[in-house]
């Protein structure tokens, strides 16, 4: 029983369930229908609106292409018109530029360059497409006419507003370099900015529409012309403050004793102002003498001292001048001029001056030459501060004249070499006069004191002392197949004391022959100690000491040793004093005693050799001179100690023995006499 009750819940179970699928079947085939009815409908409509887009397309195309068409041709009246007038534009231009151009462009430059604008423009559309329109002629030379108004108005503008530099402002300009702690450089304002800018915007017109470059030959003229105006006005400045004063305001650094240039040399011109009149007071020119002591017929006057200063000093300035000044103009030069044309501008415009400076510098070595002809040697001086301040201004002459011709650059080394070789030449010559100068006996001092040769020759060389490395550089540079700059600075200082004790050894031969020429040997003595002891004072006065010792060891040992010689030679001249007095075969005698006539005649003649020999020397030797107070006093001491020692022992002996009744005439002196009379030695006015 109980398996078919089990079975029938099955049953309907299944019954139930298939029921349920049924009906779910049922609303699937429903909705199935919905779905293609709609489907059906939604085609309906799409097809019915595509066809109506269809037709819209179909009446709007053409519509589109018609007002696209209508839109071109509008856009083509409309470029049309402005082509025609952008054409009758140029027509009119000769009409609305030519009073405008016939003025000039002075007050107006922007205004006149958008003027020359549209006439270039116009005569560039008349050559392209009307070539044989009467207007393009009418326009071309409205271009021409104002083009040569631009020139005209360059030309104007830098005539009138190019002033020269005045001398004290270039005088401060080159003092500048002379402050280490100055960071602030001085500059040149050579034109006003707003002019400068005008002469820029002509000046690019010109090189780019204008195609003519006549306007830098006119800058560099003009430029060229005033910049040797500010170097003449400068000299200008020298001459009359010069002479004025005596004291020329300049910018100049005290010279150094040696000239070697620090690392900041270049930059610090070294000035001397006063250098021959330095030189002349302390050098007697040394030439041929005209036969009166001590003169020189050579020697110049104070006034023609004072115009060589004048002249020295300007050149010098003139040359740091030069450079500051050519140094402004190429900046001024670089903003006017284009790029590929400012180094031949530049050479052109430096030219005038340089040439000037060059030409200067030649007429002062030739001058030199001409007196180094005539025996003055001192003129030499004249060249070694210019040469000296040329070297040191040597760089900065190479790197302002950078990029111009060879033949430019190449006119200060070619001047220093001419400057090097004439002062070599009267080094040399020098050398060789001091050792030739002829044994004269009018040229002789009459006192025996210190030969004008000795004197000028030693001064001379002191004068080399503020000079030693351009005095050396000079004999270096006339080393066979070897140029100065070769040379360390100790080679150059050797060579320069080889040639210092050339000059001395040469004194010394000559001085030696001079005093063959008086007559008396001892006079010849006192000559040979009077110069050489003014040359060892005078080297140990200075640093010639230092510098013969180079090349000679111990000189003043040597010089010492012949003073020494010439006092003996010297003292011999008082034997003819002494020798009464020492020598001898005197006569004995015994206290109490009557003396023989030979006795006492010898005793006579002893004291009147004695008297005569010392009244003799005294008198003649009272007007020879030995102006060392320390040498003269040392004499006299050596004279009186030698003399009166022999004399106080003569004396003591024989002043109370009875050789004569006329004691007075023969015992005139006593002692203390003696020693005062040796005492007036050397000096004219006892």
């Amino acid at each position: 029983m109980i398996p078919s009750e089990d079975a029938a819940v099955r049953k309907r179970d299944i019954e139930e369930r298939l029921r349920q699928e049924q009906e779910t079947l049922s609303f699937i085939r429903e909705s199935l229908e919905k779905s293609d009815q709609l489907t059906k409908n939604m085609v309906s409509i799409l097809s019915s609106f595509e066809s109506r887009l269809m037709q819209l397309e179909n009446s709007i195309i053409p519509v589109h292409k018609q007002t696209e068409n209508l839109q071109r041709l509008q856009d083509n009246v409309d470029k049309t018109l402005s082509c025609l007038d952008h054409v009758i534009s140029y027509y009119h231009v000769a009409k609305d530029t030519e009073k405008i151009i016939k003025e000039g462009p002075a007050g107006r430059l922007e205004e006149y360059l958008s003027c020359m604008a549209k006439i270039q423009k116009a005569v560039e559309y008349f050559q392209d497409n009307n070539p044989d329109s009467p207007e393009l002629n009418r326009v071309k030379f409205l271009f021409e006419k104002g083009k040569e108004s631009l020139e005209s108005e360059f030309r104007n503008l830098l005539t009138r507003n190019s002033k020269p530099v005045p001398s004290v402002v270039i005088l401060d300009l080159i003092a500048g370099d002379d402050d280490i702690e100055t960071t602030d450089e001085m500059t040149l304002e050579h034109l006003p900015e707003n002019i400068l800018q005008d002469l820029i915007c002509i000046s690019g017109w010109l090189v780019e529409y204008g195609r003519n470059l006549d306007f830098m030959n006119v800058y560099y003229q003009i430029r060229s012309n005033q910049l040797d105006r500010s170097i003449r006005g400068l000299k200008e400045h020298f001459r009359k403050n010069s002479s004025s004063s005596g004291i020329l305001y300049s910018p100049a650094m005290q010279n150094k004793r040696k000239d070697t240039p620090s690392k900041k040399a270049i930059k610090r011109p070294v000035f001397i102002p006063g250098t021959i009149r330095k030189a002349q007071n302390l050098l007697k020119q040394y030439s041929q003498l005209d036969g009166k002591k001590g003169v020189s017929n050579l020697a110049p006057t104070e006034g023609k001292e004072d115009i060589m200063d004048s002249e020295i000093d300007s050149y010098i300035h003139c040359i740091s001048a030069f450079v500051k000044l050519v140094q402004s103009e190429y900046l001024l030069l670089t903003d006017i001029i284009p790029e590929h044309h400012q180094k031949r501008t530049f050479d052109s415009l430096i030219q005038e001056a340089l040439d000037s400076l060059m030409v200067e510098g030649e007429n002062i070595v030739s001058t030199a030459r001409r007196a180094i002809m005539r025996h003055d040697y001192s003129a030499v001086l004249t060249i070694f501060p210019i040469l000296k301040h040329l070297k040191l201004m040597k760089q900065e002459f190479d790197q302002v004249l950078q990029g111009t011709a060879a033949s430019t650059k190449n006119k200060l080394p070619v001047l220093i070499t001419s400057m090097e070789t004439t002062g070599a030449k009267a080094l040399e010559e020098f050398a060789d006069s001091i050792k030739n100068d002829p044994d004269k006996e009018y040229n002789m001092p009459k006192d025996g004191t210190v030969h004008e040769l000795t004197s000028n020759a030693i001064l001379f060389l002191q004068q080399l002392l503020d000079f030693q490395e351009t005095a050396s550089a000079m004999l270096a540079s006339q080393e066979i197949g070897t140029s100065s700059s070769s040379y360390n600075s100790e080679f150059n200082r050797r060579l320069l004391s080889n040639y210092i004790c050339k000059i001395l050894g040469n004194l010394q031969l000559n001085l030696h022959s001079k005093a063959k020429v008086y007559e008396d040997a001892a006079l010849g003595a006192v000559f040979l100690l009077n110069n050489f002891n003014y040359i060892l004072k005078s080297l140990e006065k200075s640093e010639l000491i230092q510098l013969v010792a180079v090349s000679q060891k111990h000189p003043d040992k040597a010089y010492r040793s012949h003073i020494d010689e010439q006092l003996q030679t010297y003292q011999r001249s008082w034997l003819k004093v002494t020798m009464p007095l020492t020598e001898g075969n005197l006569p004995a005698f015994q206290p109490g005693t009557k003396l023989k006539d030979k006795e006492r005649q010898a005793i006579k003649d002893r004291f009147k050799a004695f008297n005569d020999g010392l009244e003799e020397l005294c008198k003649i030797q009272k007007s020879w001179a030995i102006p060392d107070k320390e040498q003269r006093d040392t004499i006299r001491r050596a004279q009186k100690e030698n003399v009166t020692v022999a004399y106080r022992v003569f004396w003591q002996r024989y002043s109370n023995v009875p050789f004569t009744k006329n004691v007075e005439k023969y015992m005139k002196y006593k002692v203390e006499q003696v020693e005062e009379m040796i005492e007036k030695l050397f000096d004219t006015s006892a």
